[in-house]
């Protein structure tokens, strides 16, 4: 059994095989030939009275491998200074983080891996926004508006460079400093033109794909900053509005976005989750942000597999304004992800040895 970390991820993992493992399991969901769970995390008070603790998982089966994606944050909801609301998170302390992928054998139920999530989870969101982009982007476009300049922009715009012909960025995120240092490693890991701007609005109007890549617990445009012709597509289930959501023309989503079911201590929209089991009082409770009513993360669109099928539902003119679901697919994308960076790693002889044994036993569970 391997034990694979971000550094071993980093080594092996190119953008390229990264969506088009995500592409394969998306086509084998299709017919039938792969299957997933969505994700769902459960909530409970912690030691910060100003926040609480979140365990989130996701599953999914795809090319011979299950993957279980597992990370365990301490949850804050600030509001910066200058009015901005976001979703943040910790494990232990500030600045370190919990997230682990267990891959077994779908053939014979071995346990294969286990993987750090964060350069994974990066890629595969990543990646399944440039297979958003593949498919419902103009072939001509060459320029992306950004919001945000954290992990997750740059592999966003690392996806959008593998499916089209990207020359120039826009990139705009509250932090002057964040978005210029963006900028200056973006020009030049991928030799395009990326420059920072000092609005949003700035970012966004005239590009040809628009993307929002932020943790915001608010939209992070406006739907008149909007043109004929644009692709749109987001991280977070609360970055896009409903008025962008009524400007656009096709709107197809990456796949069923999350369970829904009702009973006690179960919510939907606390903060980021599609779904939550919720523990504490009614004071703690009040810990927790109220559900916004621009939730976007259980939709209703038609998905990737239906547009697979029938490519009349998605772009088919240049006026149109499209938009990607990035969300539905995630314990999928870490069996794909996950199988794939399993057989680099196998045949790069990198990850560290952990013994099998370990994790079998011989009383019957």
């Amino acid at each position: 059994m391997l034990f694979i970390h971000n550094d071993v991820v980093e080594e092996i993992l190119n953008m390229e095989d990264c969506i088009a493992a995500q592409e394969q399991a998306f086509r084998d969901l299709a017919e039938g030939k792969a299957t997933h769970r969505p994700r769902s995390d459960i909530y409970a008070p912690c030691e910060r009275d100003d926040g609480y603790y979140r365990w989130g998982t996701m599953e999914g089966c795809s090319g011979g491998y299950l993957a279980i994606r597992m990370k365990s944050d301490v949850m804050t909801w600030p509001r910066s200074e200058d009015g901005g609301w976001t979703e943040d998170k910790y494990c232990v302390e500030p600045g370190t983080y919990c997230g682990l992928i267990m891959l077994f054998s779908a053939m014979n139920g071995e346990p294969l891996a286990f993987i750090n999530d964060g350069i994974l989870q990066h890629m595969r969101v990543g990646g399944g926004g440039g297979i958003g982009a593949k498919y419902l982007a103009r072939d001509n476009a060459t320029t992306v508006g950004m919001l945000g300049s954290g992990g997750m922009a740059r592999t966003y715009l690392q996806a959008y460079c593998s499916v089209r012909g990207i020359s120039k960025v826009k990139v705009y995120s509250p932090t002057k400093a964040n978005r210029e240092a963006y900028a200056a490693e973006m020009s030049r890991r991928l030799n395009i033109e990326v420059t920072p701007v000092d609005s949003p609005e700035d970012a966004v109007r005239g590009a040809d794909i628009v993307s929002s890549c932020t943790d915001s617990m608010e939209p992070t445009f406006d739907a008149e900053w909007l043109s004929p012709g644009q692709h749109v597509t987001m991280l977070g289930p609360l970055e896009i509005s409903n008025d962008v959501i009524q400007r656009c023309d096709v709107k197809i989503s990456q796949g069923g976005a999350g369970l829904r079911l009702e009973g006690e201590g179960i919510e939907q929209g606390i903060g980021h989750s599609p779904m939550a089991w919720i523990a504490g009082s009614q004071e703690e409770r009040k810990r927790l942000p109220e559900k916004q009513e621009n939730f976007n993360f259980l939709v209703n669109y038609q998905t990737f597999g239906d547009l697979i099928n029938d490519p009349s539902i998605g772009r088919t003119d240049d006026e149109q304004i499209t938009f990607y679901h990035n969300v539905g697919n995630q314990g999928l994308q870490f069996s794909s992800v996950g199988g794939l960076v399993y057989e680099k790693a196998l045949e790069a002889k990198v990850g560290r040895q952990v013994p099998t044994e370990w994790f079998l036993q011989d009383i019957r569970d």
